[in-house]
């Protein structure tokens, strides 16, 4: 067993760094088996010697955020460990991204990890950005996040989501109300994030002048659209076709951002997803980027994360079997 000490400009950072009740020093103590104490303006680290660099790594990465003003929690200090553990600690000062957005309430919205981060940066540069990756990588309200800013700075004059309205697993049958009501539930993520972002007011606001569109996919048939932020999200349930058809949308002045969770496909299993398709069919075309966001990038609850692991592995020693092929109908003969 060693000991390391480190020396500490801030004992401001240190206690963010630790967190309330010192529950992010746990989580480094618990999760590389050191323990750490801070005396006299220094942090002790005891333990065994390869675990003590990887906790000197990681608290000098996190003090480093620290000071550049980010606020670290305990999604910061695990993806913090999991970089270093992987030998990526040089790069833990790229985290200290721009805000891309501030939201109604002032929250200041930033990419959360180094897939969130490139994520982010093909969205600013290119007309269009597909976005691949698990539930709770951010996908879908980065890119609102990313299209409100660009609202905001006036290089848009409209930002149109879109879903194809395709149930998960589910039957939801004839809906009652008008047409907004029977849509509502499938683009009820995207109404959240705008929420977010623009606060309720505002967003009614701008719905009403027709700033803000949000619709089902089929209602973009027909249509050109300049100087507009578009959002395909779930678009793991477009077919072939329906793909095609929106992309084909695009007009002078917009960007496009596609997301999709290629492992969370709800067509029928004789249909083949239109997002795996595009991922084919655009790769390598200039000014379209296609980012791949993985359980690493997952910034909900650590369970999450977890789950997704899980089912990759599960998914790997137990592929799918292929869907059974149609059968032509039988002809039968009149008497």
């Amino acid at each position: 067993m060693i000991e390391k000490t480190l020396e500490v400009e801030r004992m401001e950072h240190v206690i963010q760094v630790f967190g309330s009740f010192d529950q992010n020093l746990r989580i480094i103590e618990t999760e590389l088996g050191v323990k750490v104490l801070d005396r006299d303006n220094r942090i002790h680290i005891l333990g065994e010697a390869e675990d003590v660099l990887l906790a000197e790594k990681a608290i000098n990465g996190l003090l480093t955020l620290a000071a550049k003003g980010e606020n670290i929690d305990a999604q910061n200090v695990r993806y913090i460990l999991k970089l270093v553990g992987e030998g990526k600690e040089t790069k833990i000062q790229e985290l200290a991204g721009d805000v891309i957005c501030i939201t109604a309430k002032g929250k200041p919205i930033k990419p959360k990890t180094l897939g969130q981060k490139e994520y982010c940066e093909a969205i600013e540069h290119n007309t269009v950005t597909l976005g691949i990756g698990p539930a709770g990588t951010g996908k879908t309200y980065l890119a609102v996040a990313a299209a409100v800013a660009a609202f905001r700075a006036e290089e848009v004059n409209r930002i149109i989501l879109t879903r194809p309205a395709v149930e998960a697993g589910e039957r939801l049958g004839f809906l009652p109300g008008d047409l907004q009501s029977k849509v509502d539930p499938y683009l009820r993520p995207l109404y959240d994030a705008l929420f977010d972002m623009l606060g309720p007011d505002t967003y009614q606001k701008y719905l009403e002048r027709g700033n803000i569109e949000v619709a089902p996919l089929a209602y973009m048939r027909g249509r050109t659209l300049d100087d507009s932020f578009i959002i395909l999200d779930e678009a793991q349930n477009t077919s072939r076709e329906q793909m095609k058809m929106f992309l084909t949308r695009i007009g002078f002045g917009s960007k496009v951002v596609i997301t999709g969770d290629i492992t969370q496909i709800d067509l029928p299993a004789d249909k083949t997803s239109g997002l795996k398709v595009a991922m084919r069919v655009l790769e390598g075309i200039d000014d379209i980027a296609v980012c791949t966001l993985t359980g690493a990038d997952v910034v909900r609850h650590r369970l999450v994360q977890k789950i997704i692991e899980a089912y990759e592995d599960y998914d790997k020693k137990h592929p799918a079997e292929p869907a059974p092929k149609k059968l032509p109908p039988k002809r039968y003969k009149r008497g």
